[in-house]
This record gives C-alpha cells, structure tokens and sequence, in this order.
C-alpha cells in the first residue's frame, strides 16, 4: 500500500518541483470537457502561468487571450485549433501555436486524452516595435544547435528571437551524460516540464531528483544546475521572460 502522506513535489519561497501525484483539477471558464491543471501561477510569487490540460472526447478550448499571451503545446495526441477566425490546423504531438493578446481562440476535435500545455505571461509593449502575430511551429532536433560547444546539450528555440516578443519558449535536450556547465544565476524566471527522461536538479543549494511529467519553477536569481540520469536523454521544454528593460526605476 503507498503512503499517501509522501510526495517529490516542494515548494518554496523562489521555486518549486511539482510532481503529478499531487495534481488537483481546476475549473477555467471556456475550457470545457477537460481536465485542467494549474501547476505555476502569480500566487506562489511566479510571473507566469502553466497549465496542463487533458483533453477527453468533445471536449474543447475556447477563449480570447486579453492582457497575457499563450503559448500551447501539445504534449500528446492530437487537437484541432482555431486561431482568430483562420481556417482550422491539426496540431499534434510536438506541435505549438503561440497566440498573442487580443486574440480569440478554439481547439476541439480532441483524440481521447490528448495533453496541451500552456504557458501565460502578461504581454509588455515595446516602442517601436510590432505586437507578434499568430505563431505556428513544431519540436525538431535537427534545429537544436550544440550548447555551449558541448555535444551532449542541444536547445531549440521555439519562437523567433526578435525583440517584438517578451517571452522565449525553448527545448533543452541532454544526452546521456548531459549537464549544465555552470551554475546559473540570472535574473530570467522559469516554468518548464520535464518531456521525457530522467534528471537530477539543483535549485538553491538543494537537490531534487525529476523525471518526465514533472514541472518546475524557478523564480529570479534562483540558482540552477541539472544533469541527465538514466538510460535516455532528458528533455524539458521551458519558458523565460526576455526583451525587457531589467527595471522600472
């Protein structure tokens, strides 16, 4: 019999394992005939959201982004999704739509427990330069440069490095053997999910073991290493807040 009093997930004061053990559904207007799971948001100090979302037969996404933009990714199966009134595109495992604010949006035609991941953070304007549009694109290795001149670590970056956008979305691939170079210490915050694989993480001095379906957050300045574990690479795709001016002062 398990201990239902034991967990991987912690969560502390700038960052936070979420394990899906611990999952509780949510509710969100629109999202409908799903399972909704809020893993990151603004009341455990994060700047961003992270959702999971489980899709059963019939069920959809309908909404309209307003102050924030989404970034959705399928995790597993398939969806159908409709973005601002455009001819609808099937979107399966891999594949992403990014959708900034002011813009409605529909997936339905779901495969039975198809997964999407989504990621939100309030859009900051930029003089001079253009609100981004609707952005289609998909995982690929082959458009995963070497990091950092090491061979075991590739990153794909998911959406176009221009300064329009406010947010990265990124696939970080470790071989087997894989590991960061340094510590990092930055003033970027993360939310990411672990898509495949196994891997130890140190946040802030403290040592987690992850592996695929966990999540993480990392707010500024929260230090961070991690390696590969196991026998496969370990894969996560993460989010970052980039292109702005580091104060308001």
């Amino acid at each position: 019999m398990e201990i239902s009093a034991l967990t991987r997930s912690v969560v502390k004061r700038n960052h936070a394992v979420i394990a899906p053990d611990g999952y509780i559904n949510s509710n969100v207007p629109g999202w409908t005939n799903c399972t909704v799971n809020v893993i990151i948001n603004e009341q455990m100090g994060a700047r961003l959201a992270q959702t999971l979302i489980t899709l059963r037969e019939g069920g959809q996404l309908q909404g309209r982004t307003e102050a924030s933009q989404i970034f959705f990714y399928v995790v597993g199966g398939q969806v159908q999704a409709t973005i601002a009134g455009q001819q609808a595109r099937t979107l399966t495992e891999g594949q992403y739509v990014y959708v900034p604010t002011k813009t409605d949006y529909l997936f339905g035609q779901p495969s039975e427990g198809a997964q999407v991941l989504t990621f939100h953070k309030v859009y900051e304007p930029l003089a001079g330069h253009a609100v981004p549009g609707v952005y289609f694109g998909e995982r690929d290795l082959s458009k995963a440069p070497v990091y950092m001149n090491d061979e075991a670590l590739r990153i794909q970056e998911l959406l176009p490095n221009e300064l329009g956008f406010d947010m990265a979305v990124n696939i970080f691939t470790y071989d087997i053997g894989g590991h960061l170079p340094m510590v990092e210490t930055h003033i970027m915050e993360h939310g990411l999910m672990y898509l495949q694989g196994q891997a130890i993480y140190m946040l802030d001095q403290q040592w987690y073991p992850v592996k695929k379906g966990d999540s993480i957050w990392m707010a500024p300045y929260c230090q961070q290493w991690a390696t590969a574990m196991g026998k496969e690479p370990s894969v996560y795709i993460y989010y970052k807040n980039v292109n702005r001016f580091p104060t308001v002062v």
